[in-house]
C-alpha cells in the first residue's frame, strides 16, 4: 500500500488495514447517505484526512454560514480518536489549530471505538452554539455575536486552498422544491401500500374492516337479503331430525321455510311413540292372561 495515503501518520511503517477498511465503509456510508447539514470525504492521496463542510446551527448567529474544516484520523483509528483543524474564520474557533472537545484526541479515554467521522461532526455541530465556561477550550474562541453573524456571510464565499471550491458549492442550500417532494411523495404512496394487502389479507383485523366499511353502505340492502336466503336453508335441514324441540329457535330467521321441515318430524315422532305403547301394553296384557290361565288350569 502506497506511504501516500497517510501523509500525516509517515513514522507508523506500514498502515494497518483494520484501519483502512473502517475508513474505506465510512467513507462510502456518507456517500450513500449524504446530509444537508454536512458534507465529508477523505482526501484522494490520503484517506486519513478528511476535509468537511458544516453548516451553521439555525437560530443562532451561526446561521447560514458554511464552515470548512479538517478531521486528521490516526493509525491506530478507530482506536483512538481523530484531530479536528477549523479552517475557515468563525469566530468560534481558532484557525489551523486542534480545538479540544471529549471526542478528539485531548480526550482519549472518553473515545469509543464504535464513534467514526459522522460523530465527530454532529458533535462538532452542537458544540458551536456553546457558550461560557462550557464553550470554553484548547482552539475555542469568544467573538461577539455580530462579527460572527458577519463571518457567517462571509464563509459561503470562503475557498479551501486545497479543495479549492467554494463552500457554497461544496454544500449548496436545501431548496424547499427539493424538500417537497421527499416529505409528500411518500404520502400518497403509503396508503395505497396500505390498502391493497387489507382488500386481499384476511388475517389483518385492521385491514377487513376498512375494507367492508365503505361497501355495506353501497349495497348493503342487496348483500343482505341474498346472505339471509342462504342461511336458513342451511341451518334447518340438518337440524330438524335431530331434535324437534329447539325448532323454535330456527322460526324466527325464516318461518316458512322452518315450518315446512319441522312439521313432518314432529308429527311422525308424535305418532310413533303411542303405537310403540299400545303395542308393549297389548303384549303385557296377553302375557298376564295367558299366566293367569295356566294356574287356573
Amino acid at each position: 500500500m502506497p506511504a501516500a495515503l497517510n501523509k500525516n501518520n509517515s513514522g507508523h511503517g506500514r498502515l494497518p488495514l483494520a484501519a483502512v477498511k473502517r475508513i474505506m465503509q465510512e467513507a462510502r456510508e456518507l456517500s450513500n447517505d449524504p446530509s444537508t447539514d454536512y458534507h465529508a470525504a477523505p482526501l484522494e492521496d490520503d484517506i486519513f484526512e478528511w476535509h468537511c463542510t458544516l453548516r451553521g446551527s439555525p437560530g443562532t448567529e451561526f446561521e447560514g454560514g458554511l464552515y470548512h474544516f479538517r478531521i486528521v484520523l490516526p493509525a491506530e483509528y478507530p482506536f483512538r480518536p481523530p484531530s479536528i483543524m477549523m479552517l475557515t474564520p468563525s469566530g468560534r474557533f481558532e484557525l489551523n489549530t486542534k480545538i479540544c472537545i471529549s471526542f478528539t484526541n485531548y480526550h482519549e479515554e472518553l473515545w469509543q471505538p464504535a464513534w467514526g467521522v459522522r460523530t465527530a461532526i454532529v458533535g462538532l455541530q452542537g458544540f458551536f452554539p456553546l457558550k461560557g465556561q462550557v464553550a470554553a477550550g484548547v482552539g475555542s474562541v469568544e467573538s461577539p455575536a455580530s462579527e460572527r453573524r458577519r463571518l457567517a456571510l462571509l464563509s459561503r464565499d470562503w475557498v479551501c486552498p486545497h479543495c479549492k471550491v467554494p463552500n457554497k458549492e461544496i454544500l449548496p442550500d436545501p431548496t424547499p422544491e427539493s424538500a417537497k417532494p421527499t416529505s409528500n411523495a411518500p404520502v400518497p404512496e403509503e396508503p395505497p401500500a396500505l390498502e391493497a394487502p387489507k382488500d386481499t389479507s384476511a388475517p389483518c383485523s385492521a385491514g377487513i374492516p376498512t375494507a367492508l366499511k365503505p361497501a355495506e353502505p353501497q349495497g348493503g340492502s342487496n348483500e343482505k337479503a341474498p346472505l339471509h336466503d342462504r342461511e336458513p336453508p342451511r341451518s334447518p335441514i340438518p337440524n330438524p331430525p335431530v331434535s324437534a324441540r329447539p325448532g323454535g329457535s330456527t322460526p324466527p330467521a325464516s318461518p316458512n321455510t322452518a315450518t315446512e321441515y319441522l312439521s313432518p318430524p314432529v308429527q311422525r315422532s308424535s305418532h310413533k311413540p303411542p303405537l310403540l305403547l299400545d303395542v308393549a301394553i297389548m303384549a303385557l296384557l296377553v302375557l298376564v292372561f295367558v299366566i293367569i290361565c295356566r294356574r287356573m288350569v
